[in-house]
């Protein structure tokens, strides 16, 4: 089975292409340029440089979401641009769930930590379980689902279950000194190659979910932004003032 895998929710580009659980290429991107300048160019180089035949393509995994508004929807265009043409199903991973991936088989707990502006962060609390499944002996579970909360917040939370964590994520250096304040446990910073979304892991988690048959046809997809847009927030607001001064 040979999967595509892209991510576009951050302040990465990503691509992968993962045959068998087995990662035959990836590309990574962190530059002055906007992933509709940079996701398409670096498929199409990784594919030469790999000599890929995209009718041997079984599905499209991405990050479904949160993460920047713009970025998903270029992500999404994307995969689902692949899906129609290649007429396979896309694998929707949630962002943080892929990125809690870069630390496989940690004991520690789990927190990545993405910047969603306001003093909020897209977040969630994971753990790697020991199984006793093949190929890989560990599996991803979710403390706390992916959410979007204040920097306070998901610090208490982390001291709530008396664990050490791991904090990665484009949220790390905007929150870092927050976070000093906040943790009363041990806690470390992930190193900059674990640090930010990486499409090889939106891959391997993609086998899993593909043997759950947790596929969507790609004209079904949609991202999941988990909160309204600034430009749907301001809007809100000013009806909720104009409401207010009408009253």
């Amino acid at each position: 089975m040979k999967i595509i895998a892209i991510d576009s929710s951050g302040l990465v580009a990503s691509v992968a292409i993962v045959e068998d659980e087995i990662l035959v290429g990836e590309y990574n991107l962190q530059y002055k340029k906007t992933h509709s300048q940079t996701l398409l160019p670096m498929l199409a180089e990784l594919k030469k440089m790999v000599e890929l035949d995209l009718g041997t393509i079984d599905a499209i995994a991405l990050a479904a979401g949160p993460g920047s508004f713009t970025g998903l929807r270029i992500g999404s265009a994307t995969a689902k641009g692949l899906g129609l043409a290649l007429d396979v199903p896309l694998i929707e991973i949630p962002t943080l769930d892929g990125l809690a991936c870069n630390l496989y088989g940690s004991e520690k707990l789990i927190c990545p930590i993405m910047d969603a502006r306001r003093n909020q962060v897209y977040t969630g609390i994971y753990e790697f379980l020991k199984t006793r499944e093949v190929p890989f002996s560990y599996r991803l579970s979710r403390i706390l689902p992916q959410c979007a909360v204040s920097i306070d917040e998901i610090a208490d939370r982390c001291n709530g279950y008396g664990r050490e964590v791991i904090f990665l994520g484009d949220g790390v250096p905007v929150f870092a000194n927050r976070l000093s304040e906040r943790m009363k446990v041990p806690y470390s910073f992930a190193p900059a190659h674990m640090n930010r979304q990486r499409a090889a892991a939106f891959g391997v988690l993609a086998f899993e979910y593909f043997r759950e048959g947790k596929c969507v046809p790609a004209k079904e997809h949609a991202p999941e932004y988990l909160r309204l847009s600034q430009a749907e927030r301001e809007k809100a607001e000013k009806e909720s003032k104009a409401q207010e001064m009408e009253s």
